[in-house]
């Protein structure tokens, strides 16, 4: 299994958020705090991202902006222009584009969009990120990434059979493009990598968290992991607590709660089954376990999700 594939497909709730804006200046527009993550890339013209603390980002043609942590953010036409506040809720529907403006030439065409992530369960790549993540349009870089923002607009622009299917499939890649080309870019700089984007450029750490995430009912034990990765027991226990932030054993357990409370969520499972899948013997230990973590037991917490 991917880790990358796998920490979204934890987070991910309902259906992304995705439209193609024409903008005239001045226009500003303000995204108050959400449990979203949004994404923004500038297809013509120009724009400022406004974070929430930091410095003012100007945007050029071709820039991709993603911000992880559902903090409000202002994109504008200029750093001095007063945005308007504009809310996102993920039951909304999509909203039509507005009609373009006769005979005008838009100043700046922007793909917005917006994915719903349950922050409960949050996985530590994810929270790893900065504030902004800005990936800006250089010549010959993230070449995947750019093939699905043209294939996104030109959806987006002109509505044919099956693009509701389409725009969601690749919503979902442009989202793994995106952190696929920060995390890559984190681990080629000169500066020394820390954190996850030392752990994804390790290859005994890699090869152990894809084990954990292809089979969390496997009784993993620290020597058997550190073998995946040609490492001693006491040398891959170190190697992995200090990249992961935690312990193997102890990554296992949170990475097999954090799969039955999916399972729970979107699979017509037994009890027992989400026990079975997750590495439980018995359906009674499972739920202790799952109770020690969320606060409560797995039948309330699945009527709750519901």
């Amino acid at each position: 299994m991917d880790v990358l594939s796998d920490a979204i497909a934890a987070m991910r709730t309902g259906r992304p958020h995705s439209g193609r804006r024409d903008k005239y200046a001045p226009w500003g527009m303000r995204i108050e705090d959400s449990e979203g993550a949004g994404f923004h890339v500038v297809l013509r013209g120009s724009a400022w991202l406004l974070p929430s603390a930091g410095e003012p980002v100007a945007l050029a043609p071709g820039d991709v902006v993603f911000l992880a942590h559902g903090r409000g953010y202002a994109l504008t036409s200029g750093p001095d222009v007063e945005p308007t506040v504009v809310r996102f809720r993920p039951d909304d529907p999509p909203s039509p584009p507005p009609p373009p403006v006769r005979d005008a030439v838009p100043d700046t065409v922007l793909l917005c969009g917006a994915y719903w992530l349950d922050r409960s369960r949050a996985h530590p790549l994810l929270t790893e990120l900065p504030e902004v993540v800005h990936l800006p349009a250089t010549v010959g870089a993230h070449r995947s990434l750019r093939a699905t923002v043209e294939l996104l607009g030109t959806e987006l622009e002109e509505p044919r059979p099956g693009a509701d299917i389409i725009v969601a499939s690749l919503l979902d890649t442009l989202l793994l493009y995106i952190l696929r080309a920060w995390w890559q870019g984190e681990a080629r700089t000169d500066r020394h990598p820390t954190g996850w984007a030392a752990a994804l450029a390790d290859p005994a750490v890699t090869s152990a968290l894809q084990a954990i995430h292809a089979a969390p009912d496997h009784p993993w034990t620290v020597e058997e992991l550190g073998a995946h990765g040609g490492l001693s027991r006491a040398a891959f226990a170190r190697r992995f607590t200090t990249l992961v932030g935690r312990p193997p054993l102890a990554y296992l357990t949170w990475w097999r709660m954090t799969t039955a409370g999916r399972l729970l969520r979107e699979a017509d499972l037994l009890l027992r089954q989400v026990a079975q899948r997750t590495g439980y013997t018995s359906e009674f230990a499972f739920a202790k376990a799952f109770k020690r973590e969320y606060g409560v037991a797995p039948g309330q917490y699945r009527r709750h999700a519901s």
